[in-house]
């Protein structure tokens, strides 16, 4: 379990742009020359380059200032709203007067993409830009967590600024995280780290990586050259590589891939989130392989919060049983989040004093009903006015925790009343699962849910008489 305060403030510079989309039909060619006549039935924008950055960071909950430079057109009115409409301030975008703001357009026939056209600046930005930059930086570096650049090439982070942005962040104790590009790394020098795929490493180091010798040899030398404190490769499918002191390679946890678009964004992005909430760099790592496995397994450039982040982990069964015990707080927020993804919530509750296999066949039964397995948990003081003063035998927080290991229960719910309404009124949920002794009786909660199931016990199965064979057996002996 990732403890994360999601409130995190992290700055992005580098070059930002719109991706365009043009969606239609294509159904004849033109007379006029052989090409596809294509009629539109939607157009879309979404923000592009270092936007895609921002974006991952904002699904992440993680607060965001970006600095770029823009033109002075419609292109630029366009991104500033993009901006705003993802509460990201567009107020320390600068903007030079005859650039042209990137917009890249891409025409989309029946799914398949046959035309893409770019209307941008890639000339280095003034002198006069950068040192507005640097004033701006200097002026509030001290609000943030971390600093990512996002360079795509375009002109914003020219070498002199790199450069002047990573010795002032240095200056005040701010690690940069760096998104490189092209071949030559050496203005990325005394960042934090950088990330670049095993195609832009070779490209950088000049060594082919073919095996694990090779990498170390290129991942060693990146570190080395750049002077970073901790050197980054990614590997796709293979996941990323580390060498800090020695080399670690950790591996992905994708286990369908749809799309990679984006995904360099969201380990850049995730890197950084984790390492802002004082994660070391393995567990950041970690944590950016999941949101990775999270974003391949969706269409286009996409992100990943921390919800599906979690609940991508579970899935896996790599999770902590802790993460699977939540908060009312908590699981009202991921109920809601369920319900709006149409996933099916079964709800049970109980003591669950000492678990046997009547237990576990009863909760196995119930998962069956829907796809997540909800299970209020009697409190100590609750179990005590329901069973008596010499229960439970074992305390609130180990009965939830070996709840929580079972592969059939998603969420465990400790609640102190002597029913769970309150708890059922928070999560809603489609199914109610008791036992089959409550038949012809009223089931609490069964005006909220949908349907109520019952489940039969298994014959012989019971806390009450495990209790009593113990106790028969002490007084045998």
């Amino acid at each position: 379990m990732f403890k994360l305060k999601e409130k995190t403030n992290i700055l992005v510079i580098g070059d930002l742009m719109i991706d365009h989309y043009l969606w239609g039909k294509c159904e004849r060619i033109s007379p006029e020359a052989p090409v596809q006549i294509v009629n539109i039935d939607k157009e879309s924008s979404v923000l592009g380059g270092a936007g895609n950055v921002i974006n991952n960071l904002r699904a992440l909950g993680s607060n965001v200032d970006v600095i770029s430079v823009i033109g002075n057109d419609m292109a630029a009115k366009e991104l500033q709203f993009l901006l705003n409409d993802i509460d990201v301030n567009s107020n320390m975008l600068i903007i030079e007067e005859k650039r042209k703001t990137s917009k890249k357009s891409r025409l989309i026939a029946s799914q398949q993409q046959i035309l893409r056209y770019d209307n941008e600046s890639i000339e280095d930005i003034s002198p006069n830009s950068e040192e507005k930059i640097i004033n701006i930086l200097d002026k509030n570096i001290l609000n943030y967590d971390a600093v990512i650049l996002s360079d795509y090439g375009k002109g914003v982070l020219t070498n002199s600024l790199t450069q002047k942005i990573i010795s002032l962040s240095n200056k005040n104790n701010i690690k940069v995280f760096v998104d490189p590009k092209g071949k030559d790394y050496s203005k990325y020098k005394n960042a934090y780290t950088l990330t670049p795929n095993k195609k832009e490493a070779i490209e950088a180091t000049n060594i082919n990586i073919k095996n694990d010798e090779s990498l170390e040899k290129a991942i060693k030398q990146l570190k080395e050259t750049c002077n970073l404190t901790v050197s980054l490769i990614t590997l796709s499918e293979n996941g990323i590589a580390i060498f800090d002191d020695n080399l670690r390679i950790k591996p992905t946890v994708a286990r369908e891939v749809y799309d990679v678009t984006g995904a360099g964004d969201t380990v850049i992005a995730s890197i950084t989130f984790a390492i802002a909430n004082n994660l070391d760099i393995d567990e950041a790592i970690k944590f950016a392989n999941l949101a990775a496995g999270v974003v391949v397994g969706k269409i286009g450039s996409a992100t990943a919060t921390l919800d599906e982040i979690y609940e991508y982990e579970s899935s896996l069964h790599k999770s902590n049983s802790s993460s699977h015990i939540k908060t009312f707080a908590e699981i009202e927020k991921l109920a809601k989040k369920f319900h709006e993804k149409g996933k099916k919530i079964v709800f049970t509750n109980g003591c669950f004093d000492i678990l046997h296999a009547g237990h576990v066949k009863y909760l196995q039964e119930a998962k069956n009903y829907g796809d997540i397995l909800i299970l209020g948990l009697n409190a100590d003081n609750s179990v005590r006015k329901l069973k008596g003063p010499t229960r439970p035998i074992n305390n609130q927080n180990d009965r939830a925790y070996i709840l929580a290991s079972l592969e059939s229960v998603d969420y465990v719910v400790i609640f102190e009343e002597e029913t769970p309404y309150e708890l059922i009124k928070l999560i809603k949920p489609n199914t109610l699962v008791k036992g089959g002794d409550y038949e012809g009786k009223i089931v609490v909660g069964q005006d909220i849910a949908n349907e109520l199931k019952l489940v039969q016990f298994v014959d012989g199965k019971s806390t009450t008489n495990t209790i009593k064979r113990i106790q028969n057996s002490e007084t045998s002996n």
